[in-house]
């Protein structure tokens, strides 16, 4: 994928970050420009950490639970964002189509790993060392050291 629209969709997600941390219905309807009108949503997690679709539709205020992302990755159309507060760790991918977020998938105290699974091409088959099941991207919970998470495996 271009590496220009990675970078645009990692701005997108960015600023509705920015947007969710801010205060009042002006980031609000921010927030809701950047949606498409029906979004899917995936969560991996105990029930009472659905915190960013509660947030997401205006179930509770924005003071609750913050989201203050520690990394963000763009890897195609997907936007992988990490981070930690208090005791939850978590970890969202965002998939963007034409700049808009359609797919949330939501995840608390999981160790994920993403893998590319797409099959090779014959030129890459060949010239190339590739391993079919590269690794694009590793949690990285640096404050949960000693602390043992469940592994999920997410393929794009």
């Amino acid at each position: 994928m271009d590496s220009m629209i990675e970078t645009q969709n990692k701005s997108i997600v960015e600023i509705l970050y920015k947007a969710l941390l801010g205060q009042g219905a002006m980031e609000f309807q921010m927030v809701a420009t950047l949606l498409a009108s029906e979004l899917e949503y995936w969560f991996h997690g105990p029930p009472k950490c659905q915190h960013m679709m509660k947030v997401l539709t205006g179930e509770i205020a924005k003071k609750g639970f913050k989201f203050e992302p520690r990394s963000v990755t763009s890897i195609g159309d997907c936007v992988i964002v990490e981070g930690w507060e208090g005791e939850a760790y978590w970890v969202h991918v965002w998939t963007l189509k034409n700049g808009l977020i359609t797919q949330l998938r939501e995840y608390f105290n999981t160790w994920l790993v993403v893998r590319d699974l797409r099959p090779l091409r014959w030129e890459e088959d060949h010239h190339h060392k590739h391993d079919s099941m590269m690794t694009l991207w590793r949690s990285q919970p640096r404050d949960l050291y000693r602390r043992s998470l469940p592994g999920l495996v997410l393929p794009i």
